[in-house]
Parts: C-alpha cells; structure tokens; sequence
C-alpha cells in the first residue's frame, strides 16, 4: 500500500497513545514491509527522555512499535484488531550512535516481516536517517515478537 498514514491513524493500531506513540507517518507498507518516519526523538517531552538525553538503545521501542503498526495494518485488512504481544527477543542489534536526539534529521524506521506462525513473529528492523540522499545507519537488528491471544 502507499497511502500514507498519519499519527492518529498509527495511534489507532497500537496500544501505545499520546507520546508514547513514538512514529509519526507511514509512508508505505505491504504485506511483508513497513516504511515510517519520526521525529520525536527530538521532542523535549519525549516520554523516553532520561537526564534530557534519548539513548540510543530506544531505537529497538520505535522499531518495535513500527512492527506493531505492521500487523495493525494487516489485521486491519482482515477485518480483525491486532492481538496483543510482546517483544520477547531482540538479536544481533547494532547502534551506530549513543544518543538519538544528537541526529537532527527525520528518522526512518523500516521493518520486514521474516516469519509469522502461530503467534510467533520475527522481524529485521533498521533506523537510519538521510545524508546528502545517502541512509546513514542508526540501528538494526531482528525481533522477536509473541502474540497473546485476544483472551489473555
């Protein structure tokens, strides 16, 4: 899909609301792949904030939340609401910077979706920003994501 989406849309898919929801836009997904863009991570109330400093380890929420805009979406197209789940692993992460709010460009958050059985979700995400058109790595990594089921 390349509609793009906007912050209250983004609020409506995921169980995080006010400024805990930390991406701002879609600008395209698919089945598999979610695009979004954020900067938030330059908001004097970011609810992340410690000591006026946005570590960089937070790249691993905003990504995780843009994977659970990736399955609201789909859910959606199913005519169904996102169960919930949690973030259960994280793997070979790499941090290109310490501080998120020192990169004063918009961020761009991607994730691909790797495997969805039962529940059971893993993803590749990467955070970058762009340089004279050129992406400049913030963070990558791959998650793993359980659903609850909707009873839990």
């Amino acid at each position: 899909m390349t509609a793009t989406i906007q912050k209250s849309e983004i609020a409506s898919l995921i169980p995080h609301a006010g400024l805990m929801c930390l991406n701002e836009q879609v600008l395209n997904w698919n089945k598999t792949d979610l695009l979004c863009t954020t900067q938030t991570h330059l908001a004097n109330n970011n609810p992340l904030l410690k000591g006026n400093k946005l570590s960089a380890l937070h790249a691993i929420e905003y990504c995780a939340q843009a994977m659970a805009i990736h399955g609201g979406l789909l859910a959606r197209e199913q005519g169904e609401i996102l169960a919930p789940g949690y973030l259960a692993a994280v793997r070979d992460v790499s941090l290109s910077f310490a501080y998120l709010d020192d990169i004063k460009n918009t961020l761009h958050i991607a994730v691909k979706q790797l495997m969805a059985q039962s529940g059971n979700l893993m993803y590749e995400f990467r955070m970058y920003f762009l340089q004279d058109k050129n992406e400049v790595s913030v963070a990558t990594g791959r998650a793993t994501v359980i659903q609850m089921d909707k009873g839990e």
